[in-house]
């Protein structure tokens, strides 16, 4: 993991995020905490590395998302050599369905 976001700052937003109980909640903090365009961007990520792990091509990816290839490369790079925070996060939903 990245030395370099553990800090205070960082972990009192974790612990606020992990106050919220529910999607709307979410909605309310979160469209107080980033801008639109911010907000929009992390759900783009999210939606890219749902398709990269359906193997979709990073055409399709940038024709449905609206994501650049640079972002769609970022984000398979994360899903390869990150700290697997997707999968444990794309498992999870998927046990929840």
């Amino acid at each position: 993991m990245n030395s370099k976001i553990r800090t205070e700052a960082v972990d009192y937003l974790f612990e606020a995020i992990l106050q919220l109980k529910n999607k709307e909640e979410c909605y309310v903090f979160f469209e107080d905490v980033c801008t639109i365009n911010e907000l929009l961007s992390l759900s783009q990520r999210f939606e890219v590395a749902s398709m990269l792990r359906e193997k979709k091509t990073y055409l399709d990816i940038a024709e449905k998302t609206g994501a650049s290839t640079a972002t769609i490369s970022r984000v398979n790079r994360s899903l390869n050599y990150g700290n697997d925070g997707y999968d444990m996060v794309f498992e999870r939903i998927k046990k929840k369905k």
